[in-house]
């Protein structure tokens, strides 16, 4: 591997037409690096959150016609797997990179999360920083700034969490495309590092 970063060309896989194409190098540009990022970070985020955490990879393996639009590594305490799991993911669309810690809508307890959170907003707000963003969804690609959502907004996100069957709760940093991939790579480790220690008070509620 060149570079441990993401390129302007691992970027532009995803406007590669076509489920094979876009998977082709998908498997040989970005899947390198996700490997190398779950290797890197899986002893970090077991000794910030106590817990031994697995690296998973995204597969993207029961697509059959429409290729994917992001890709990523989970962080999870389970070896098998981690939809059902809170887990921390780093990946990329074709216009940004994501570091979120994510509760989805696998998750079987997600309902009690949404109320400690909701029980605990006060504390939130003075500890996730403002350029972090939230999102209810990790299928969209867009997400609102901490600094754009008031405490109803955040508790709007919260009670969701537990009242509408498919809601989910994401929270970390984006960052452009055109700015990851002028990071050097200690900067771009070190950023990513930073994100996983202000997520963790939102894993440890967990």
């Amino acid at each position: 591997m060149d570079s441990l970063k993401f390129t302007q060309s691992d970027f532009d896989v995803f406007d590669i037409d076509g489920l094979e194409a876009r998977m082709e190098l998908l498997i040989s540009n970005i899947r390198p690096k996700l490997e190398y990022l779950g290797k890197h970070f899986t002893p970090t985020l077991s000794t910030f959150t106590g817990n031994e955490m697995f690296p998973h990879v995204a597969k993207h393996a029961r697509r059959t016609i429409n290729p994917p639009k992001d890709t990523w590594v989970a962080f999870a305490n389970n070896k098998r797997g981690y939809k059902m799991l809170p887990h921390f993911q780093i990946g990329l669309w074709k216009t940004h990179v994501f570091v979120w810690f994510a509760v989805i809508y696998e998750a079987p307890n997600k309902a009690e999360y949404g109320k400690k959170l909701e029980q605990n907003i006060d504390h939130i707000m003075k500890t996730i920083p403002p350029h972090f963003v939230w999102s209810g969804d990790h299928m969209k690609h867009d997400a609102t700034p901490m600094t754009d959502l008031n405490r109803d907004g955040l508790l709007q996100l919260f009670k969701r969490l537990y009242s509408v069957k498919k809601a989910e709760i994401l929270c970390g940093i984006q960052i452009p495309r055109d700015q990851a991939v002028l990071m050097v790579e200690e900067e771009w480790l070190n950023t990513i590092n930073d994100a996983f220690q202000h997520l963790i008070p939102l894993y440890r509620l967990t």
